[in-house]
């Protein structure tokens, strides 16, 4: 009889300990999932201020045509991305068109001068600043998932569950790791 209670008590111990990994698990992905979803509404607010920017420009740039399409090409290339690695893509180039966009300011003063021009470059440059803290949260939590997913004895169950690594949120050249600047 008493073989039996310590058998049952090893089972249900042995059966907490794998919901528990199990729920660690799901807390984890989660976390995950919450994270992008942060991410992803910093990135739409950027989407949405850049056509205000470009319509700015256009004012007083009006011939600076190609600096504007990069804009607009690189906007849409990364509002139609899918997948992280995607995303990171994307966002590199339109960080480049942002720059050259930027660029253009020092050229016409008149648009330098600007008032809503200057609000707008605010308005992204804090954005930019969010979307860097948002992606830092998210790698944090992308690693802790992959930790769980890779590491003894979880990556065992990990793997019957179907929880698979995450992929980070990283930027390309050392070039494109620099944050827009909007200076004057």
């Amino acid at each position: 009889m008493k073989i039996s209670l310590i058998i049952v008590g090893i089972i249900v111990v042995l059966g907490l300990w794998l919901v528990g990994m199990f729920n660690a698990l799901v807390r984890s992905r989660n976390r995950v999932k919450e994270a992008w979803s942060d991410i992803d509404v910093q990135l739409k607010r950027r989407y949405d201020l850049i056509p205000n920017l470009v319509e700015t420009v256009k004012g007083y740039a009006s011939h600076e045509r190609e600096v504007l399409e990069n804009v607009i090409k690189a906007r849409s290339a990364a509002m139609g991305a899918q997948t992280v690695g995607e995303h990171g893509q994307a966002e590199n180039m339109l960080s480049g068109a942002l720059k050259s966009l930027f660029a253009l300011s020092e050229a016409y003063p008149q648009l330098r001068a600007s008032e809503n021009f200057a609000k707008l470059q605010d308005e992204l440059s804090d954005t930019e600043n969010k979307i860097q803290a948002a992606r830092r949260f998210y790698n944090t939590n992308v690693l802790d998932l992959n930790n769980k997913v890779e590491q003894f004895p979880t990556n065992i169950f990990a793997n019957m569950f179907g929880f698979t690594k995450e992929t980070f949120f990283e930027l390309g050249s050392e070039a494109e790791r620099q944050p827009v600047r909007v200076q004057f």
